[in-house]
């Protein structure tokens, strides 16, 4: 979903330049930070739905997750990133039971080292490749835009649904 708008939030990928996604990052992770100082985090919109703190978490391991591959694009030639579940990995963090502050602070510290790390390339690094495990290719640029698309994603959810 690069070059067009997201249906439920309305971003659109394809309109960020890849070197503004680090100061973009700062920011929401910002806001997210904001957002976990709430009293209601850990309470569902609906029992299907996951909660802000549920979605920080999902945050906070997207960015390590994404600082993982970005390492990959950068040190490996075509790396192929093994497939990552989501709510598997919800169940085994037992998201619903973590503490809003030390998330916060974990939030920002993830949030942070990947942001100083696209902060970091330069030149024909933004060029090089990655494949995910459906097979999609992604150049560092495309994949730092596709990325963003997730926090700022997750914060329209927790917005609009809590």
């Amino acid at each position: 979903m690069l070059d067009t708008a997201c249906p439920e939030c309305g971003f659109v990928s394809a309109d960020v330049p890849p070197e503004s996604v680090a100061s973009l990052l700062r920011a929401n992770t910002a806001a997210w930070i904001e957002r976990l100082a709430a009293t209601d985090v850990g309470v569902r919109p609906a029992p299907q739905t996951w909660s802000t703190l549920e979605y920080g978490c999902h945050v906070r391991d997207v960015h390590a997750l994404y600082l993982e591959r970005l390492e990959m694009m950068l040190e490996e030639t075509g790396p192929h990133y093994p497939n990552w579940d989501q709510n598997e990995t919800a169940i085994e963090k037992r998201y619903h039971e973590a503490d809003p502050a030390l998330l916060a602070t974990e939030l920002a510290i993830a949030g942070e080292a990947l942001a100083a790390r696209f902060e970091s390339i330069v030149g024909d690094q933004w060029n090089r490749t990655g494949y995910r495990s459906d097979g999609a290719e992604f150049t560092v640029a495309t994949f730092a835009q596709y990325f963003i698309h997730d926090p700022v994603h997750h914060l329209h959810d927790v917005t609009t649904a809590n």
